[in-house]
């Protein structure tokens, strides 16, 4: 097996196992045994469990962060909030996430693990987002511009991980297949909360 493959296994097994265990509840003897690989193969690759779980998640967030920031780029320096927003959103809502989705979920319940990842590759992406929101909304001050971009992440967030049981809720009429219709809801719901006044 090349190192190639290792790593790939070792990322593929840590992947299903956090999602499935947690990550605390999941060891590197767990990913080792089911990997097939020994924990000296684990060590040369990730050095440890907090490099390893950052790699499994960044493996699928960095290519949605760089498509996030070359759609917003793309919108030009005067981009309208819903220009914005589709940036935000698509390149997560549009692929197949509900394989994603435990692992997301698993995330989003661990703080010291989100506080983590957010410092070391979202906040860059985060500022972005919020100076190009700053352009397009000047009249609002920098911490809502924030919460309304926090709550539109929150919303995204909840229907990834979410969207198993919300295709078996409300008889059916939750529509989960038509990803521009999806993409388009939510764009146009946040987009009117972003433009909401202010609350003092």
């Amino acid at each position: 097996m090349s190192e190639r493959d290792t790593k790939t296994r070792i990322l593929d097994t840590a992947e299903k196992l956090f999602g499935e265990k947690g990550f605390d509840a999941t060891s590197l003897r767990d990913i080792t045994t089911e990997a097939g690989v020994n924990l000296a193969a684990v060590n040369y690759h990730f050095q440890s469990k907090e490099i390893l779980i950052e790699a499994v998640i960044m493996r699928g967030a960095g290519p949605m962060n760089q498509q996030r920031i070359a759609m917003l780029e793309a919108a030009g320096p005067k981009a309208t909030i819903e220009q914005i927003l589709e940036a935000f959103v698509t390149p997560i809502l549009e692929q197949d996430y509900e394989p994603m989705a435990p692992l997301m979920a698993r995330v989003l319940a661990s703080p010291e693990i989100m506080k983590r990842v957010f410092k070391h590759h979202m906040d860059t992406l985060s500022r972005r987002f919020a100076d190009a929101i700053a352009v397009a909304l000047p009249e609002l001050s920098p911490a809502e511009r924030i919460w309304r971009l926090h709550f539109t992440a929150g919303a995204m967030a909840h229907t990834v991980t979410r969207a198993p049981v919300l295709r078996d809720l409300f008889g059916g009429v939750l529509d989960l297949q038509d990803r521009k219709l999806l993409i388009a809801r939510l764009v146009k719901f946040a987009a009117a909360g972003f433009r909401a006044p202010e609350v003092h």
